[in-house]
């Protein structure tokens, strides 16, 4: 019985790293997902991840997954340079996209997928998983009800401090490492949601380390309604990790925003009101079943994350890598 009939999505997935473990586990979770099979570079790695999720089908290449006859959408958990290819390898197959953000390295990739997945009429979202969370939907839930008035200041922080290792992903130009890219790129996507994605004004400083990517960096966007966001990003760095929006009748906390699991109103003369999630999953259900809808509703893209928006992001980083002279191997 295939997804059209039962609404259930049968999902593989592209790499068995971390992040793809993570994503596994949430599986279980989405009541209208399963895990039906996970591509990897080699037939040992693919069996030993389905094995320890329970995944029926272990293929040892990447186009196997892809040209998968019991496979609806695939999940893209690769490192960044490699979204590109994996993304369109994907698509290719005729299968559904959610591909790991960053969505690519720079906008001119991320057009190239984008243009092939309208021409062939195939879904395709960036995994901002954030977006989904209960706790940041009732941010938005709170922000359009003009519960804190008119918004006038985003600050948004995602920085931890890793392990010194110039092989590892995240410190490595050659797998697209740095902050931006990694941790950077949710409180960008945050002040996105929040302010929109075209601000008239960036100023960026970032600390390059001896590898050559960014460490540490800080941005302060300004808007031409005279709103601003000020979002920090590490790596080797630890940060509060929250995010604060401003209005003029009060201002909204979400703790750990990236894990969101609550939220808190505050407004002046009124109680605070605070919103807890106590959900058992990890957060990745969430888009899971964001896909699951949109493919039964035979949507091509995510309004709550779409295409354009991840587009205007894209080039957002850009430009501010642009700020510091920042290229990875791939663009040279």
């Amino acid at each position: 019985m295939d997804n059209k009939q039962t609404g259930r999505i049968r999902w593989g997935i592209l790499g068995t790293g971390g992040i793809a473990s993570q994503f596994a586990k949430d599986l279980k979770f989405a009541e209208n997902a399963e895990g039906v099979a996970v591509g990897s570079r080699t037939q040992e790695s693919a069996t030993e991840f389905a094995e320890t999720y329970s995944i029926p089908k272990a293929h040892g290449s990447y186009e196997e997954l892809a040209q998968d006859p019991n496979v609806d959408a695939i999940y893209v958990a690769t490192p960044h340079p490699f979204h590109k290819e994996n993304a369109l390898t994907c698509l290719r197959g005729g299968k559904a996209v959610l591909c790991e953000k960053s969505f690519t390295v720079n906008a001119k990739e991320l057009e190239e997928v984008i243009e092939f997945a309208r021409d062939k009429k195939l879904f395709l979202m960036e995994a901002m998983w954030t977006r989904f969370l209960p706790p940041i939907v009732k941010v938005r839930e709170w922000i359009e009800g003009g519960k804190i008035g008119e918004v006038r200041l985003v600050k948004a922080d995602f920085g931890f401090r890793a392990p010194w290792d110039p092989e590892w992903r995240l410190l490595n130009p050659e797998l697209g490492g740095g902050a931006l890219l990694d941790a950077g790129i949710y409180p960008v996507s945050f002040a996105s949601m929040i302010l929109g994605s075209k601000p008239d004004k960036i100023m960026s400083t970032a600390n390059i380390g001896e590898t050559g990517v960014d460490e540490e960096f800080s941005v302060l966007m300004s808007y031409p309604s005279g709103k601003v966001a000020s979002l920090n990003g590490a790596v080797r760095l630890g940060l509060t990790n929250e995010a604060v929006i401003h209005g003029t009748e009060g201002y909204i906390r979400v703790p750990t925003f990236l894990h969101a699991k609550e939220a808190s109103l505050h407004v002046a003369g009124a109680e605070i009101e605070t919103f807890y999630d106590d959900r058992e999953s990890i957060g990745y259900a969430f888009e899971i079943e964001e896909v699951g809808r949109c493919l039964n509703g035979d949507l091509k893209e995510s309004s709550i994350m779409p295409l354009d928006e991840s587009l205007k992001i894209m080039k957002l980083m850009d430009e501010i890598r642009g700020q510091w002279g920042l290229k990875y191997p791939s663009e040279q």
